[in-house]
């Protein structure tokens, strides 16, 4: 099964050191996922760490890691820290919080309500005055209590040696309510006093963070819906029984039974039954897949009408489901490169704004403005600074695109290869299992040593240790006509060129002609036989080079082009990419997949070097350059250009190669990717160009007093929240938008 296969595939170790994930607490801004990381940094035995603020996760990678020390060094910057839990479907501890903060900011904005009706009503020309300390005993717990959380993280920034943007609220509210309380009680009766103006603030910002909060949750709903998918117990027989147990008692090999409507709960091989799997929300597939003994299926599609029993392949962690959870999560949590920007901005924004702040104050006091409108003016820079924004630029686009792109059947290694995706001029395609459905169907068997029963035999024991599509059509006609399969003493692949194998004492090649041309076999009488070959079948050349060198006969095969290749080769030339074919099929077959496709520059009988070689003559000439392949022959190829992108049904060392996994075989994906791709790499510099063209007329405005604090707070909500929307269109993203 597609998706079963890819997932296995894929999450192979990519390098010998541990990675540890991280829940982070009292990250506010783009400041706060800086020092964080530093503080990781320098932990012992700590190599790279990534922290988001969308996610509030930290992945670490290293050697030696210890949870307790990445702790302690994320608690000596000022956060809490604590090992990431498994993933939920509802985030419990979220929703909870959610519901907490929603209940404070509702306190919050009922004990502000009163201190902002004297001001609207100002400004309809209606004169309403709330007593002073009515206004004091309103805006002190709006200070204190419900913005105690800016106290706090402050404090722990101050603490750690940095500043965040709880550490900016906090003095600018702070200095605004201690002036209306000095005023208060030093100034004459009637002085008007500045309490709606930190109460409002505090208020504003908690809207924000709430708001900005749903949203968030938003951008992780793909990652959610995946997780929901897992049943949490299986019917399993034992001792003749059908037992209900829960899923982490479900062993590998085990005999479980899937009635009609309930999902898969484990990989597996069909045993007995018949039916079909509906794997949309797993594999990008719209269609329900039917399911008979010796398919496999995955856990968390859902079963249709029909009765299973499944050997059990793969439970839990193990999974397809798991590690297709596991390589979302790591791309999510993986940086864009442009993000080194924001980060470098991020680790001087705070002390930057304190420092404009105070030259702010000073400077209206030595032009000869009051104490009370220095003040204000300075708090208003303090309160409209927002590095929120910029820490949720970049993360937010990521995490849409990446949990869009995985609904779509299309997993993404990293960040890094949307951006390279997004840059592609020229798309390099692999033929058979590519283009072409990958499973070929025998033609015909021509025998020059005797019968064709008797060479259909011979080649398929041959090749039973092989994965080539070509070599599972040989042996499945052997099957399908009940011939007797020997078994093979010895076999070796040859990439590009065939396979050499000894069956029954004998050494048999089967390949192209260049494999028996090569080993001294005169191929002229084969090379006529396949001369007369129907157009789009490909030869299978078999010569015996022990205890005699001769030629045996010629095997032909045909490979259907998938039904949507000639679409996919259409929309890429629509958004400008130019399209190769790379096969070491023959001349006939290769043209002849390239003209049902539509594409025009096509080379054949090439070897893994020779796709190499294009590869890198296409990058010298300017073009950057995608590989999409699934074969061992296409790995070389797959890890020189500047993009790999792997087909789910392919090998394991393809998918090693490549940046990104088409889980399902639909080459239209390719265009999807390039233009998710596109989109999310444009998502992603809007909205660091808004977040940083908010703080860079923001700021200024506020310094020269054209800003009040409520409104620099309003802003500086409606910021963050905006960033967060805007990343969460990218759901509608796609097919080259």
């Amino acid at each position: 099964m597609v998706a079963l296969e890819a997932v296995e595939k894929r999450s192979a170790p990519l390098a010998p050191e541990a990675a540890i994930s991280l829940k982070i607490d009292g990250m506010t801004c783009a400041a706060c996922v800086s020092r964080v990381e530093k503080a990781l940094a320098l932990a012992p035995g700590v190599s790279a760490a990534s922290v988001s603020l969308a996610t509030e996760e930290a992945r670490v990678t290293g050697s030696g890691l210890e949870v307790s020390r990445l702790v302690a060094a994320v608690e000596a910057a000022g956060y809490e820290a604590r090992l990431k839990p498994e993933p939920s479907a509802t985030d419990a501890e979220a929703e909870q919080r959610t519901r907490r903060d929603g209940l404070v900011l509702l306190a919050s904005a009922l004990l502000t309500l009163p201190l902002i009706v004297p001001m609207a009503a100002e400004m309809a020309s209606l004169h309403i005055m709330l007593p002073a300390w009515a206004q004091l005993a309103l805006a002190t717990p709006v200070q204190f209590w419900a913005g105690g959380r800016f106290y706090r993280n402050g404090f722990k920034a101050v603490r750690g040696g940095t500043g965040n943007m709880d550490l900016l609220v906090a003095l600018g509210t702070s200095a605004a309510y201690a002036l209306s309380l000095f005023l208060l009680l030093r100034g004459p009766a009637g002085t008007p006093l500045y309490f709606e103006a930190s109460a409002t603030v505090i208020t504003l910002v908690l809207l924000g963070r709430f708001l900005e909060a749903r949203a968030r949750r938003g951008t992780t709903a793909a990652l959610r819906a995946l997780v929901a998918l897992r049943p949490e117990a299986a019917r399993v027989e034992r001792d003749g029984q059908e037992v209900e147990l829960p899923l982490e008692q479900v062993r590998r090999g085990d005999v479980v039974v899937v009635r009609p409507g309930e999902r898969i709960a484990v990989d597996g091989v069909v045993l007995n039954g018949a039916s079909a799997a509906d794997e949309s929300l797993v594999t990008g597939e719209s269609l329900p897949v039917a399911k008979s003994p010796g398919d496999r299926v995955i856990a968390g599609a859902l079963n249709g009408e029909g009765r299973l029993r499944l050997r059990a392949s793969a439970v839990g962690a193990d999974s397809a489901l798991a590690r297709i959870v596991a390589l979302v999560e790591r791309a999510q949590a993986s940086k864009a490169p442009v993000q080194r920007l924001v980060d470098r901005v991020s680790a001087i924004f705070v002390p930057m704004v304190l420092l404009v702040a105070a030259i702010t104050c000073v400077g209206w006091l030595v032009f000869g403005a009051t104490v009370e409108s220095a003040v204000i003016a300075a708090v208003s820079v303090l309160v409209i600074a927002c590095p929120c924004a910029l820490g949720l630029a970049t993360p937010t686009a990521i995490i849409v695109a990446t949990g869009s792109a995985a609904r779509r059947g299309i997993l993404v290694k990293d960040v890094a290869s949307f951006e390279r995706a997004c840059a592609v001029t020229s798309v390099v395609f692999d033929k058979t299992g590519t283009l072409t459905l990958g499973k070929p169907e025998l033609a015909a068997v021509a025998s020059l040593t005797g019968g064709e029963a008797e060479l259909l035999a011979l080649v398929a024991s041959a090749q039973q240790g092989s994965e080539h599509p070509l070599a599972r059509a040989v042996v499945a006609a052997a099957r399908a006509r009940d011939l007797a399969l020997a078994p093979v003493a010895s076999f070796r692949a040859i990439p590009g060129k065939g396979i050499e194998a000894e069956v029954g004492g004998r050494r048999i090649l089967v390949g192209n002609e260049r494999l028996l041309t090569e080993a001294g076999i005169d191929t002229s009488e084969l090379a006529a036989l396949a001369a007369s070959a129907p157009a789009g079948t490909g030869a299978m050349l078999a010569a015996e080079i022990a205890p005699t060198r001769r030629p045996l006969g010629l095997l032909l095969a045909g490979d259907p082009v998938r039904p949507s290749a000639a679409a996919a080769a259409a929309r890429l030339r629509e958004l400008g990419v130019e399209t190769v074919l790379l096969t070491g099929d023959a001349e006939g077959p290769a043209r002849k997949v390239a003209a049902e496709v539509g594409i025009e520059e096509v080379r054949w009988g090439v070897l893994p070097a020779d796709k190499l070689a294009e590869v890198e003559r296409l990058k010298s000439a300017g073009e950057v350059v995608a590989m999409v392949g699934d074969g061992i022959n296409d790995a070389p190829a797959l890890a020189a250009a500047d993009l790999g992108i792997a087909m789910a049904s392919g090998t394991d060392v393809a998918m090693a190669s490549a940046g990104i996994t088409l889980m399902r075989g639909d080459p239209a994906l390719v265009a999807e990717v390039l233009g998710l791709a596109r989109a999310t790499v444009a998502k992603i510099r809007q909205n660091l160009f808004w977040a940083f063209i908010y703080n860079v007329v923001g700021i200024p405005l506020a310094a020269l007093g054209w800003l009040s604090p409520i409104v620099a707070g309003a802003a500086m909500a409606f910021s963050s929240v905006s960033v967060v929307a805007s990343s969460l269109l990218l759901r509608r993203a796609g097919g080259g938008t």
